[in-house]
């Protein structure tokens, strides 16, 4: 008979930073009994035109759903929350989080309209079941509150899959990590540790937010005219840190930007803003002295719907920005985004914007632990094996060598898709599911080779040609052939004299071919692009998308 076994399988977030989908499976192949932990999105670039959200795929889980007993959220960043809507209506699980998470992950479900997903608010620390698996949250520390990682307890050994975590000795919301209730994990013996990578590459610590709050004031203190700061809307330590240090500067803040209102009402739902703060409406805050205000934007980085891209391109209803103003970044750059962030950043300069960046003045942290945490960790955990996970491929396999460094057995660096016997006899890759991505266009979800996504890459290539052709019913052309097209190069060689040219080429092509192949659309078609595509090697040297389009009258 088949031995129970303790599996791990991760759909997201192993090989990448973002999109995070884990999965914890216990019992035989044929009869496991799962867990999920996370689900969230990264974001669409220019690789997939008209795309805002990517998701993890979970069709391997779906098709074992009804073994599925629930979702637990670890935080609630966009990487790790941002699918729940979109997915929990298909997997059918109850979804579980702490108050914060659970108010954001509220209002992504009553947007999207799936009233139907059961959503349990759960404690900090608390400790329940779920069919195998006897579950307890550990407080961590994060740029966002309530992080937290989770322990899964089961028969056939014990994991603390950490979550995104870093260790802050000063964090300005919430408490520090409960290294008491990890040290005892090691102490009763922890099978393994699933842990974050993203600064597995960087040595020392990641830094306080106690002791940036200190520099911003400081900052903010000495700026004349008006300050506009831009952060991660959900770093809620952050944004309370920056709102003290404008009240230290006599400056009221007027909050810019949807998701910065999303996060601040939230916290206020849950009583994690502190009751002091106080904030001013735009309409209002414009008529107030320049150096008494500061403006707390969203768009850090560069995205061009944000408050800040609007007001860098004059575009924002409520703020004007100019000569003697300042606009602080209080936030790092995410690999991918450079070219949107030093676009914006030079908006603002040829404005006469004085720019502050982290490379400027100590005026932001990271959120995930350097190496020191690293070791601070694994001193506590004290794991048998090490599965390093949130991160790429370089970040995954510098981490499972560090692991070993610091003691453990076994390590494993897993990509998504990979199935992980935990225990017994583990860790190994057992066998390798489907593990893909999923598109949010508009309000469909498509799978990642769809159709409709190679049209498009195609399209933002070379543009594309537009043919019609009309036969009578003898099969003879009636009129000329009609071309247009979008995205063409015009100039010297190819202007628009060039779409004339290219009708000709068609005609003589179709006029060419026996009145029998004009019978059949598919050698037209064939005919045209043939014509199409040896005229424009000539004179452009690209490739457009053709479409033809037949007309045949009388028959």
């Amino acid at each position: 008979m088949a031995k129970k076994e303790l599996v791990f399988l991760p759909l997201g977030g192993s090989g990448e930073i973002g999109m995070n989908m884990n999965l914890y499976g216990v019992g035989t192949p044929a009869n496991r009994q799962w867990l999920m932990i996370d689900c969230g999105v990264m974001f669409g670039n220019l690789s997939t035109p008209g795309v805002d959200l990517i998701c993890p795929d979970p069709s391997y889980i779906l098709e074992e759903k009804e073994a599925l007993h629930g979702l637990l959220l670890t935080h609630g960043h966009e990487d790790h929350i941002g699918a729940v809507a979109l997915l929990a209506p298909m997997l059918g699980c109850p979804v579980y989080a702490t108050p914060f998470t659970a108010a954001l992950v509220s209002r992504k479900l009553a947007e999207q309209g799936a009233g139907n997903v059961e959503l349990n608010i759960i404690g900090m620390n608390e400790r329940f079941e779920l069919g195998p698996f006897d579950i307890e949250y550990v407080t961590l520390t994060h740029s966002i509150p309530e992080p937290s990682g989770v322990i899964l307890r089961t028969e056939l050994g014990t994991v603390l899959h950490t979550g995104d975590w870093k260790l802050d000795a000063t964090p300005t919301l919430g408490p520090v990590a409960d290294s008491k209730t990890i040290t005892k994990l090691g102490d009763d013996g922890l099978l393994a540790m699933v842990c974050d990578s993203t600064n597995v590459l960087s040595s020392g610590e990641s830094g306080s937010e106690g002791d940036v709050r200190k520099s911003l004031t400081k900052l903010i203190a000495k700026q004349e005219g008006r300050v506009a700061v831009t952060t991660f809307a959900s770093n809620l330590s952050r944004v309370v840190s920056i709102c003290e240090a404008a009240a230290a500067a006599d400056r009221s803040v007027c909050l810019l930007g949807r998701s910065m209102l999303r996060i601040v009402e939230a916290a206020r739902e849950t009583g994690l803003l502190p009751e002091h703060l106080s904030f001013v409406e735009p309409k209002d805050a414009g008529h107030l002295p320049r150096r008494h205000v500061l403006y707390l934007c969203t768009g850090s980085q560069g995205e061009p719907r944000a408050a800040l891209a609007r007001i860098a391109r004059d575009d924002h209803r409520d703020l004007v920005l100019s000569e003697g103003d300042t606009v602080i970044f209080s936030s790092k750059i995410i690999p991918g985004n450079e070219r949107e962030i030093y676009n914006l950043q030079n908006e603002l300069v040829d404005r006469g914007v004085k720019i502050i960046t982290e490379k400027d003045e100590f005026i932001h942290v990271s959120g995930h632990p350097c190496r020191d945490e690293l070791k601070a960790m694994y001193g506590w955990a004290r794991p048998t094996i090490s599965i390093p996970v949130h991160g790429e491929a370089r970040h995954l396999e510098e981490h499972a060598e560090f692991a070993y460094e610091l003691g453990v057995d076994e390590a494993l660096a897993p990509r998504n898709g990979d199935l992980i016997r935990l225990a017994p006899d583990g860790p190994e890759v057992i066998e390798e599911v489907p593990a893909g991505r999923i598109y949010l266009d508009g309000d469909v979800l498509m799978p990642e080779g769809a159709a409709p996504m190679k049209e498009r890459r195609k399209l933002s290539l070379a543009g594309v040609i537009c043919v019609s052709v009309v036969f009578d019913k003898k099969h003879n052309l009636i009129s000329d052939v009609a071309v247009s097209g979008q995205g063409m190069v015009v100039d010297d060689q190819f202007n628009a004299q060039g779409f004339h040219d290219i009708s000709d080429e068609i005609e003589t092509a179709l006029l060419d071919m026996p009145v029998k192949k004009r019978k059949d659309d598919e050698a037209v078609e064939l005919a045209v692009k043939r014509a199409v595509r040896i005229f424009l090697d000539d004179v452009w040297g690209k490739r457009p998308v053709i479409q033809t389009q037949i007309h045949r009258l009388g028959s």
